[in-house]
């Protein structure tokens, strides 16, 4: 029950948030939407702020979650790397326009989203090298190549999630296109023949 509470205000949280701005939703807003009292709320969370953290600790959660499940896969390391890459981006994707009040928030407050990328980043490096050491260790990765993704992949992923963001339904089409031929190219270009 409790973890259920706690959960119920994050998603009632971020829903307001996005809909309203951070600066203009308050507690009491909270605990309305919410049909629960603000003495509830103040069990869980001190402020408005903390609320703020765990929407983003919630969404940096997701996107990590999805990852490690490519990472402990059986697939080989260069499909590990492939479905990785490719899940990244679709979950940014989904992410910015699963609604549009997501995506009004996104770019409405661009520091959310560059904090949730900067707790992501670390943890999404982290699973990239464990697929790359292994792709190395069973002979499938050409070292030298492997070891300039890390920071070729933060500056895609960056630019792709600007562009989540910001990008017209059009645009998008056309940039779906583009990063799976990107993917492609990313492991080819690793893949030891």
């Amino acid at each position: 029950m409790v973890i259920k509470t706690r959960e119920k205000l994050i998603e009632v949280a971020r829903q307001l948030f996005a809909h309203k701005g951070v600066e203009n939703t308050t507690m009491n807003d909270i605990a309305a939407a919410s049909d629960k009292g603000r003495r509830t709320i103040y069990t869980y969370f001190k402020n408005k702020r903390e609320i703020y953290n765990a929407v983003i600790e919630k969404e940096s959660d997701s996107i990590v979650e999805k990852l490690k499940e490519v990472q402990l896969s059986d697939l080989p390391p260069a499909e590990k790397l492939r479905l990785g890459l490719r899940r990244r981006f679709d979950i940014v994707a989904q992410l910015a326009g699963r609604h549009d009040s997501i995506r009004t928030l996104f770019i409405r407050d661009l520091r959310r989203i560059e904090r949730i990328r900067r707790i992501v980043s670390s943890k999404e490096a982290e699973i990239l090298k464990a697929i790359l050491a292994e792709g190395i260790q069973s002979g499938a990765f050409d070292p030298t190549q492997a070891s300039r993704l890390p920071a070729l992949t933060a500056l895609l992923f960056q630019g792709t999630d600007y562009i989540n963001v910001k990008a017209e339904p059009e645009e998008k089409a056309n940039h779906s296109r583009l990063l799976s031929e990107s993917i492609d190219y990313i492991v080819d270009g690793i893949s030891i023949k």
